[in-house]
């Protein structure tokens, strides 16, 4: 069970609800060692002075800017200490907004929020519900760890998640940074038809069951091979060579192999054919008149 990281009251005009705040994910990456090759042994990183070469201990660091010219600005721990953010137990709304309304590029990470102790079930049970229904997220800022976050309390079905964002100063302008935006032409209405065809073709539900991290799937089964002893060989070739093609050419095969590919996968589903209901024997004759099978339901390929 995970331990809280924050623990406080989340407030909304004057109603409080203690609550705790949960990592609402866990990381699956695979972490390695250095060692020094043919040894066992590890390989440690050292702090040294970049003009004597000489470990220094970390009692002797102190932080500093660089502000360009060969000039740095160094800071005393005392004085960083006085510009951190006030600690606070409050994570206060001070307004609710849509949903639809925030660019997912503002959101950073998620946690839950659980309600701590029995009297905060009531209060965090209404704010959930309510923002349910009317389709709204609270946004506030909360201090966590000496560091001030704006966050969004979002409802769940189960569950406020409480999502960390940006400020906006955070986040970049593609149209300012990004080069090559004022290449992208309008594609005409031909190419927008057979796009949307290709979208209509590849269409699902979302289930994130149906997706894995294969490449971590592939180093665990390389760590298991190893550890038994096993010789593991290298399979990969060389990148496959891209070559620029025709838009309508590439947008006409999507749609040919999206449905090739979905007509495979339905002839993999079998068939449920309908029991078969035993008639009565005629009061006639004592012989059961066979039992007719039903006809084969044939699948139609989306």
């Amino acid at each position: 069970m995970p331990r809280a990281i924050w623990k406080g009251s989340l407030s909304f005009g004057l109603v409080n609800v203690p609550v705790g705040v949960y990592p609402a994910t866990q990381d699956k990456s695979i972490h390695f060692n250095q060692f020094q090759a043919g040894t066992s042994d590890r390989i440690r990183y050292k702090k040294v002075n970049e003009r004597t070469g000489d470990e220094v201990e970390s009692s002797d660091i102190v932080k500093g800017v660089d502000i360009g010219g060969g000039e740095f600005v160094i800071m005393t721990e005392d004085e960083l200490a006085g510009a951190e953010p006030e600690k606070s137990r409050y994570i206060e709304i001070t307004d609710f907004v849509d949903l639809t309304e925030i660019d997912p590029v503002y959101f950073r990470a998620t946690y839950y929020l659980a309600p701590e102790g029995e009297a905060a079930g009531r209060a965090y049970g209404l704010l959930r519900q309510v923002m349910r229904e009317s389709n709204k997220v609270g946004i506030a800022t909360m201090v966590m760890r000496s560091k001030e976050y704006l966050v969004a309390i979002r409802p769940d079905e189960d569950v406020i998640a409480l999502e960390t964002m940006f400020f906006q100063e955070e986040v970049r302008s593609p149209t300012q940074e990004l080069p090559n935006l004022g290449s992208v032409e309008e594609p005409n209405e031909r190419e927008m038809k057979m796009a949307a065809l290709l979208i209509d073709s590849m269409e699902g539900t979302w289930d994130p069951s149906q997706y894995r991290d294969t490449h971590r799937e592939q180093v665990q089964a390389l760590i298991e091979q190893k550890s038994q002893g096993k010789r593991v060989v290298s399979s990969t070739g060389p990148a496959p060579a891209s070559k620029v093609i025709d838009l309508m050419e590439a947008l006409n095969a999507s749609v040919a192999a999206s449905k090739s590919a979905r007509s495979a996968a339905a002839k993999k589903v079998p068939t449920k054919r309908p029991p078969v209901k035993k008639r009565a024997p005629s009061k006639v004759t004592a012989k059961k008149a066979p039992a007719r099978k039903a006809p084969a339901q044939r699948r139609q390929a989306s």
